[in-house]
């Protein structure tokens, strides 16, 4: 049960916070360029999306690029920082990462996503390397794209159920996981096959493994404010759409989201957007009473200390 990569979401004080209320079995660091780690002055700012803690292993260094020699450059970056294993993102429909022939682009290129994993082998030194990707640009491709994937030898394929063309604007459709899963029987590739999308939860994750066959689950969207998705005994869903009075749990919520907070200050601040916060307190701050106008006060903070004062006059009540 793995922890997707998010940009913008899952960076280093999100996961330590996850990492301690519960921990998923394997998690991975937000997307990062392997150009600009290439770059002297790129590297410095790019470093901090690859800060982590010992409380998080084992951790994955998720690079995207296309071009190979600097691949290769970067995986010996992340073989150095420590990473347990690193991933190469070809799946990402973002625009601007396609224009320059990364994420999901790389599903027209086959030729060039093959030497990409080679290089990032060849610089990684005996890291797992794996691959997370979707079943194909504008339709489902896996027949041929898996293939070419495997032709590899990476670790881990991870499939996002879904086209580069679909985004996420539909439900994942997880029969394509299980056909990844028999091309990889089939060639008698000893490559694991992980699937991914719309997976609620750890029983849903564990029911979606084991009607498609998948080795994992990444779970994403699932941890938005719900740092015990992982834990071996989950909490309720406070993001469900029921009323609930201002129970413990709700204040142990609240004093998490307070503690991400300033742990996004005091490892990110002046780094990052303090707003980048404010997609996670529209999660926090859900399901409860009084939920919608704490939630419209936090929306106005620009730092903890201002978080701390409206959660604590909340609770004052």
């Amino acid at each position: 049960m793995v922890l997707a990569p998010m940009a913008d979401v899952t960076d280093v004080a999100f996961r330590r916070v996850i990492a301690k209320y519960g921990k998923p079995d394997v998690s991975f660091t937000e997307f990062v360029s392997a150009d600009g780690l290439c770059h002297p002055v790129g590297r410095t700012k790019l470093l901090i999306d690859l800060l982590y803690s010992e409380a998080e292993r084992p951790i994955v260094a998720q690079l995207f690029t296309a071009n190979p020699e600097k691949m290769r450059e970067a995986s010996a970056l992340v073989r150095q920082l420590g990473f347990d294993g690193l991933d190469i993102n070809m799946g990402c429909p973002d625009r601007g990462v396609e224009k320059q022939g990364c994420g999901a682009a790389l599903m027209k290129n086959p030729k060039l996503a093959r030497e990409l994993i080679r290089c990032a082998k060849i610089g990684a030194l005996g890291l797992p390397v794996s691959v997370k990707t979707r079943i194909g640009y504008n339709k489902n491709e896996l027949a041929i794209w898996l293939p070419e994937l495997l032709a590899e030898e990476p670790s881990v394929v991870t499939i996002h159920a879904r086209t580069r063309r679909e985004m996420s604007f539909v439900p994942a459709r997880w029969e394509h996981v299980r056909e990844a899963v028999a091309i990889r029987d089939r060639l008698g590739s000893q490559t694991l096959i992980f699937g991914n999308g719309d997976a609620l939860d750890l029983a849903d994750a564990r029911k979606k493994a084991e009607e498609s066959g998948a080795d994992g689950v990444m779970l994403g969207r699932a941890i938005f404010g719900n740092p015990w998705l992982f834990a071996s005994s989950s909490r309720t869903n406070l993001g469900s759409g029921e009323r609930f009075v201002l129970s413990p749990l709700v204040k142990e919520k609240l004093a998490i989201m307070l503690e991400h907070t300033k742990l996004f200050e005091k490892l990110l601040g002046g780094i990052k957007n303090f707003a980048i916060m404010k997609k996670h307190f529209k999660a926090y701050v859900e399901g409860f009473d009084g939920a919608r106008e704490l939630r419209m006060k936090l929306m106005e903070t620009n730092s903890a200390s201002e978080v701390e004062a409206i959660v604590n006059g909340y609770l004052r009540k």
